[in-house]
């Protein structure tokens, strides 16, 4: 059950922004399926297994990482610290996704991650920073857990792919927003930017990946180039994140 109430939050939607209102009557009806309420350190302790590999491969890992626990349930964060790294590392994790995974277990022993029980009574701001100083984990993980587990109605993934093309394709640009763009256009969504998230993936998946593939990344601001000693300029790496989560452990 939603803990807000739907037909009240699409028409303030509706109401304060006429392309999306659009959007809404020409989509399904908003869902959202909250995943199992798990505890805060089970729920991110999957999430660190799952970042920057197939769905597959992480729920084969994912999987292995919790036969190592009793009772069907993953290992407790009691069990985790105990693991020797290389037990961990035969399971399938990166060398440094062992290191998230028991930096996890520690800050849930010292209290740092809430139980669920303190997660539902503590804001989506309290929430953000206490997540996010546990290694591995960042912004669009802690937004994901607070849509999909947690229900709540007011947050918006600035840096979630889906969801910048998403905006593009419903606003006819180009070019995909900077975050400070969405996150400042976003402000007359409150207080229901979850909702306004989630018409945004739709319009994402309708447009469909050919006519998203055009959409540019945001222009950066140009630079003038300056001159270095004799050493000459550094050139930088260009990264491709073929995910749409876009932290990386």
């Amino acid at each position: 059950m939603l803990p807000f109430d739907l037909r009240i939050a699409k028409a303030a939607l509706a109401a304060k922004d006429e392309r999306l209102a659009r959007l809404i009557e020409e989509t399904a009806e908003f869902q959202i399926e909250m995943e199992s309420m798990d505890s805060p350190y089970e729920a991110l302790m999957e999430s660190i297994a799952y970042q920057s590999i197939s769905g597959k491969a992480a729920a084969t890992i994912f999987a292995r990482i919790k036969a190592l626990g009793t009772n069907g349930r993953p290992p407790t964060p009691q069990e985790m610290l105990k693991f020797r790294p290389q037990k961990l590392r035969k399971a399938g994790l990166s060398g440094a996704k062992v290191l998230a995974m028991k930096d996890l277990a520690q800050k849930t022993i010292d209290g740092v991650v809430p139980t669920m029980e303190q997660a539902q009574k503590m804001s989506d701001e309290e929430l953000v920073e206490r997540l996010v100083s546990v290694r591995g984990i960042g912004a669009w993980t802690v937004e994901m857990f607070l849509i999909f587990r947690l229900g709540r109605p007011d947050v918006l993934p600035i840096h979630d792919l889906g969801v910048k093309k998403g905006w593009s394709v419903t606003y006819g640009k180009k070019r995909m927003p900077k975050p400070k763009e969405l996150r400042a256009f976003g402000e007359r969504w409150r207080p229901y930017r979850t909702l306004a998230s989630w018409y945004m993936w739709r319009a994402f998946e309708r447009a469909g990946y050919k006519a998203t593939n055009k959409i540019s990344k945001a222009l950066a601001r140009k630079k003038k180039a300056k001159l270095q000693p004799a050493k000459g300029l550094r050139s930088k790496k260009n990264r491709t994140e073929a995910r749409r989560n876009p932290e990386k452990v």
